[in-house]
């Protein structure tokens, strides 16, 4: 009989038992020791505990100061993170930097402004339900991509804000054998404002290794009228050039949908399943909301784009003009992208100022 290491989870495997050890980190318990959860004597709540005493809600959050870089998670492995819970004012979102380091490594394998990592790339909440993203009311963040390590994970989150933020948090993982042929996670977030004349956004570059992309996440701001979403999304693997090996054929066909999503006619349509949707529409108010905001996911569980050296991932911004012609774009894109691949993973580019990332 195989051993089961309790990674591969589904509800096929949930009667399966197995050595693996289940562990929690959140404010209540910074290390996620066996039976050292709740014994907080100060923290966030202490003071509304007053006259219950430690073991009740003592320390449910953390205060990250102007400029800290808080250390949500520090665990030695092997092991996995199964599942992440968090929440913070929306506000702060594009200036919260979540990063995650596996196995000592000295550059990060993920560096994403917050929202976007969790679908939410316009610091306004708009819920999702998708299987390895949820959103929901009213600000619950939750991951459940697998992240797992052999020797050591950390995460953590940078404040840029100017003041201070709290920060509700609670990452579960297991801790038992990685077989040697898992990958390690990965995410890097990008943005184009805007978009050169003629060119494209690129959503990811300079990969090197072996692995498998697994998502995209797109905040795409239109900033010309007409129908903006004529773009394809193209993967470039494995030596290609100056052709992919893969192309869509636009940018609605490739989260899922058809026809512009117009439905019912003269409307947009939003929706939200376990592998792609148009989840957030923003729409001008007549006033200082002068364009129109996208939100787009696409999530490849069930068709994992793998590759064998290398992977470019890019979309084009095309509209239409006169005379049924498209017209190359200027919009404002900011994209997340996810992939697994063995390490060394190349190192990201440097994340942009706070300027380059606001919401504006």
């Amino acid at each position: 009989m195989n051993r089961f290491n309790g990674l591969e989870m589904g509800i096929s495997n949930l009667a399966r038992v197995s050595d693996a050890q289940t562990r929690s980190i959140s404010p209540e318990n910074f290390k996620g020791e066996k039976g050292k959860g709740g014994m907080a004597t100060e923290g966030t709540g202490a003071d509304c505990a007053r006259d219950l005493g430690i073991g009740w809600k003592v320390s449910p959050s953390v205060e990250i100061a102007p400029g800290e870089i808080f250390t949500m998670a520090d665990i030695e492995g092997p092991g996995a993170i199964q599942h992440i819970w968090l929440t913070c004012f929306p506000t702060h979102w594009r200036n919260m930097i979540l990063r995650m380091y596996w196995d000592e490594e000295e550059q990060p394998s993920v560096e994403v402004p917050l929202g976007d990592f969790f679908c939410n790339g316009w610091q306004e909440r708009c819920d999702v339900n998708s299987q390895p993203i949820a959103v929901n009311p009213a600000g619950g963040m939750n991951s459940y991509w697998l992240m797992p390590f052999r020797k050591h994970a950390t995460i953590t989150i940078e404040n840029k804000e100017p003041d201070k933020v709290v920060l509700y948090y609670q990452v579960d993982y297991t801790l038992t054998e990685v077989p040697e042929d898992m990958a390690y996670f990965h995410a890097q977030w990008r943005r184009s404002n805007p978009v050169p004349y003629g060119e494209v956004h690129t959503i990811l570059d300079g990969v090197s290794g072996k692995g498998q992309y697994i998502g995209t996440y797109l905040a795409w701001q239109v900033n010309n009228t007409g129908w903006w979403g004529e773009g394809e999304i193209k993967f470039y693997m494995d030596g290609d050039k100056q052709f992919p090996t893969i192309c869509g054929t636009g940018t609605e066909d490739y989260f899922g949908g058809a026809w512009n999503w117009e439905q019912p006619l003269g409307k947009y349509s939003t929706y939200s399943t376990a592998y792609l949707g148009m989840h957030q529409l923003i729409n001008p108010d007549g006033l200082y909301r002068s364009q129109q905001r996208f939100g787009m996911y696409r999530w490849h569980i069930l068709d994992p784009i793998r590759f064998q050296s290398d992977l470019k991932v890019t979309i084009q911004d095309l509209g239409w003009r006169s005379g049924r012609r498209y017209l190359p774009q200027q919009s404002d894109i900011a994209s997340t992208a996810f992939w697994y691949q063995l390490e060394p993973h190349t190192p990201h580019p440097s994340l942009p100022s706070n300027d380059d990332r606001e919401v504006i």
